[in-house]
């Protein structure tokens, strides 16, 4: 199986790689790829390139070959659509199961994602919740979707949609490009050699 994380990484921290690592654990994945956005069709467009994210991801697993950057989204034009990734990946695990792991927020807006429903064509949708997270009304098409059974993720290769706890630390990228703005130290918020870079690249110092 392969799991697959996608975000803007505006840095990575970590809160993602703590995420990333867990899941990869917990669904015995063969491979966890870190996929960052280049043209986010919702949110903000990233304040770094998509050339210094993908540096900055790639010293971030340095020493964590479990973890694995993919950056086919960019060398795609245009906006950076999830479906498109998939149907790319699936093209070429055509027998794998593929999960594609989003947090609640995203979840929460799954519905004005382009194509969203397609999604399930390709992969099935993990959703990483806090413990105690109650799920609300679903809606026909993601209630007929819903599993509990994790084995059916491995014995299917796409189509259902899982709710899966995980540990989850209160940082935010955001907020890490407020401290290095306002000349706070981001240390132990994400690691160090991407702190170095980060400094070495004056990054963040000006919004």
């Amino acid at each position: 199986m392969i799991g697959i994380y996608g975000g803007t990484f505006d840095p990575i921290h970590y809160g993602h790689l703590r995420t990333a690592l867990e899941v990869k654990q917990i669904f015995s994945l063969d491979e966890m790829r870190l996929i960052p956005c280049s043209q986010p069709a919702h949110g903000k467009i990233p304040l770094s390139t998509a050339e210094t994210r993908l540096k900055m991801i790639t010293l971030a697993i340095s020493n964590h070959p479990e973890l694995v950057v993919d950056r086919r989204e960019l060398d795609r034009e245009g906006f950076s659509y999830m479906v498109d990734t998939l149907k790319s990946l699936r093209e070429e695990n055509k027998d794998q199961p593929l999960l594609l792991f989003i947090g609640t927020d995203a979840f929460k807006g799954l519905t004005s994602w382009h194509l969203w429903q397609q999604l399930f064509d390709y992969a099935h949708l993990v959703v990483m919740t806090r413990p105690g997270y109650k799920e609300s009304s679903l809606g026909e098409f993601l209630s007929s979707k819903w599993t509990k059974k994790k084995e059916s993720l491995r014995q299917n290769i796409a189509g259902y949609l899982f709710f899966q706890s995980v540990t989850q630390l209160d940082i935010s990228a955001t907020t890490i490009r407020q401290m290095i703005q306002q000349g706070k130290k981001p240390d132990f918020l994400l690691p160090e050699n991407v702190v170095d870079y980060i400094k070495a690249n004056k990054l963040y110092m000006s919004q």
